[in-house]
């Protein structure tokens, strides 16, 4: 691969990451007015939406265009692990433990997409690539709890968090599986969001959902539903898995470290947040992990 697509690759990566790591703004400002999984299902209807605006389906002799079923049942998992599941894990996990607990373990996505990759593609392990991935996590920490000594545990929660990080890990993989066979990123993700839209109306009863349709004429609720689906979720999944087509699983997933990065700086320019001294030092660890990750050669 040339030197130019190895940039738009590690560029689409940090699209999203940035994209991702301000989400946090808007999701703020909908908690009051929406539930975490009302929004949810918003986002992924107007992520639906904007895909089939931007990537419809193409008739062909009268017939719907479809990818090969082989293809097909690969895109159905993708969606039901990295949407249904993933969102899910997440949501319910920040009920039942601290946020700062879920932002360390879903950082632990790239190691399991490492060993996922291993095991599925074959992919080499290098030394690096641990050596990245801890300085990345201790850094990570010192974010998250910002040099507090108390860790508040909740089995529960904590799994969750895991588990989200897990599926994370299979929908990486599958996406460099099927961008092997030349689908389109926008077709692909647009399928992939209309399969996870249709794993989760089944469970919408079993949590706290209200359609309520008149709180998207509040023009903030709108404008951030939009953000959140259109951009954070149809637009950046199309990005990352355009990354992942052409860095790979692994090294695109090293990109994950730099949400916690990119939050905390977003914070201390529009919230006004205090970057601390153990702050600062995590994030130098996070750059340093992740310039280990990249590095070509083992050390």
């Amino acid at each position: 691969m040339g030197p130019q697509k190895q940039i738009l690759g590690h560029l689409a990566a940090f699209f999203s990451i940035f994209v991702w790591g301000i989400t946090f703004i808007f999701t703020k400002l909908l908690l009051v007015p929406f539930t975490p999984v009302e929004i949810m299902f918003y986002r992924l209807v107007l992520a639906v939406l904007a895909l089939f605006v931007i990537s419809p389906p193409h008739l062909a002799g009268g017939k719907l265009d479809r990818h090969a079923l082989r293809d097909e049942w690969k895109i159905m998992v993708a969606g039901l692990c990295g949407v249904t599941l993933f969102i899910l894990f997440q949501n319910i996990a920040l009920s039942y433990t601290l946020a700062a607990n879920v932002s360390v373990l879903i950082s632990t996505a790239p190691l399991f997409t490492a060993l996922v990759s291993r095991t599925v593609l074959n992919e080499k392990l290098k030394t690096n690539f641990f050596l990245g991935f801890t300085a990345a996590m201790v850094g990570i920490i010192l974010i998250a709890f910002n040099g507090s000594l108390v860790l508040k545990l909740n089995p529960l929660g904590d799994l969750l968090s895991i588990l989200a990080a897990l599926v994370w890990a299979f929908y990486s993989v599958l996406i460099r599986k099927i961008s092997a066979g030349g689908s389109a990123m926008f077709t692909v993700t647009r399928k992939v969001f209309f399969y996870g839209l249709l794993f989760t109306l089944p469970v919408l009863p079993l949590f706290e959902f209200r359609l309520e349709l008149e709180r998207l004429t509040v023009l903030p609720n709108l404008l951030s539903l939009l953000f959140l689906g259109v951009v954070a979720l149809a637009l950046c999944y199309v990005t990352w898995s355009y990354a992942v087509s052409l860095l790979g699983p692994v090294k695109t997933s090293s990109y994950i470290y730099m949400v916690p990065l990119v939050t905390i700086v977003v914070s201390a320019l529009v919230l006004h947040e205090t970057i601390t001294l153990v702050a600062g030092i995590g994030m130098a660890l996070i750059l340093i992990g992740m310039a280990l990750s990249e590095r070509e050669k083992v050390s």
